[in-house]
């Protein structure tokens, strides 16, 4: 493959899968909007209390798919069909199990969870509901995400595109019929999120039933190897979305202390368009996956160096108009979620906004590093960035920077971590440059 042709494969690949992302993301964001207009402070941190479910089911889908669809990418590369297959069927298989868990909790442990993330008397009703038919549509939201990997894998971006848009469309027009003229509160809210991926997931079966497609389901035994190999080349994608979880869920648990209930709600619009953001990163690096793992699979080494520099570029260029429409849009852009008009919500979120997306040029580098990794069967330091990202550096930030300055330390301790762990990132970059 030749670098023009390269380019604009990585044009077609990330662009699509950016459009697709950010329509996913759409998801949670236009759940924010509604609930925010139909249920205001309170119904906007019932939300957020239960966004990190989310978070676990969508990184759940999304190690099995991109770590599946990477294996299933470079056998298919090497003329290895048979193994293609194979890495689908386990793949499908470890869905279909883990999908299974989280249907069992929405069923038994809905109330328990909410009260474990925080929510008290006054959002625990509407926590637990959102919480419960969350987990009980599992199944569609990680068997989405599998055939959206295969499916891109499989040289179908467009499809792939297409199906994440419709999805993300239909639930923002359900959002609106069911808590507006249908008057269904929370419970509307998480209904029309549930059902995005059902529709998403029939827009793509189009694809499956003209037998287009060039993985299927073989009879074969679930192999420990493969299995692990998928799940280690997955485990960056799952961090990813996990320390998004686990973020919300320490920030909120802080956030609490310090403003309560407002500054939960406040925190929960900040976190939500941080998803959105989030989305955009991922679609590139979920869009470079597919031709990263195939130019190594066969050997074109300066192709993949130039696919990496073309992410990187255009993540600083996107970051930069990222961080300038929240800065100088900070204000109407808090307002559009706030409709009860709340002055101490308004102040809390404009100040977050500010301080909080300055590392996002720092989170993007981060997560296509880590994507570049995998892709190229380096798991070892995706899994070092994920970790750090996720947990060690996050987790102790946030507490040592919110007893020194209070919620602005909060906010801070977001660019703190990412821009550490770039650090490092280059730096295992740089290693791996020098040793091939």
């Amino acid at each position: 493959m030749k670098k023009s042709s390269c380019f604009r494969e990585f044009l077609k690949y990330s662009s699509l899968n950016v459009l697709g992302m950010i329509a996913l993301s759409c998801y949670i964001l236009a759940d924010t909007f509604f609930v925010s207009k139909a249920l205001g402070a309170n119904g906007l941190t019932a939300l957020n209390l239960a966004i990190p479910v989310y978070n676990f089911i969508n990184g759940s889908g999304l190690m099995i798919g991109m770590g599946g669809g990477t294996k299933y990418a470079i056998f298919k590369s090497q003329g290895r069909m048979k193994e293609a297959s194979h890495a689908f069927t386990n793949a499908a298989v470890l869905t279909a199990l883990i999908a299974a868990c989280f249907f069992l909790l929405g069923l038994f442990a809905s109330a328990p969870i909410a009260r474990m993330l925080g929510a008290d008397d006054t959002v625990f009703e509407m926590s637990r509901t959102y919480l419960q038919v969350l987990l009980l549509f599992a199944p569609m939201f990680m068997t989405n995400n599998l055939l959206l990997s295969f499916i891109r894998n499989d040289g179908a971006p467009q499809l792939s595109m297409a199906a994440m848009i419709t999805g993300s469309m239909s639930n923002i027009v359900l959002d609106y019929v069911f808590m507006f003229p249908l008057g269904m509160g929370i419970f509307g809210a998480v209904l029309a999120t549930g059902l995005a991926p059902v529709i998403s997931i029939l827009v793509q079966s189009s694809y499956l039933l003209t037998k287009k497609n060039q993985f299927h389901l073989v009879r074969c035994r679930l192999s420990a190897r493969l299995s692990l190999g998928i799940f280690s080349s997955g485990l960056p994608s799952l961090i990813t979305e996990v320390s998004s979880g686990i973020v919300i869920i320490i920030f909120n648990r802080i956030i609490l202390g310090l403003e309560g209930n407002t500054g939960v709600a406040a925190y929960g619009v900040i976190a939500n368009l941080s998803l959105v953001v989030i989305a955009v990163y991922t679609g590139i690096s979920q869009g470079i996956q597919p031709i990263l793992s195939s130019n190594y699979g066969k050997g074109i080494r300066e192709n993949v160096q130039a696919i990496l520099r073309y992410a990187v570029t255009t993540v600083v260029i996107l970051s930069a108009g990222i961080y300038l429409c929240m800065f100088f849009g900070a204000e109407p852009i808090t307002a559009i979620f706030n409709s009860e008009k709340n002055q101490i919500l308004q102040e809390i979120a404009e100040a977050g906004l500010r301080i909080y997306f300055t590392g996002c040029v720092f989170a993007g580098l981060n997560i296509i590093l880590s994507v570049y990794f995998t892709s190229t069967e380096r798991p070892l330091p995706a899994q070092i960035i994920s970790v750090m990202r996720g947990f060690i550096v996050i987790i102790p930030m946030s507490f040592l920077l919110s007893a020194v300055a209070g919620l602005p330390g909060v906010w801070a301790s977001f660019p703190a971590t990412e821009f550490l762990v770039s650090l490092v990132g280059v730096g295992l970059y740089a290693v791996m440059r020098k040793k091939s």
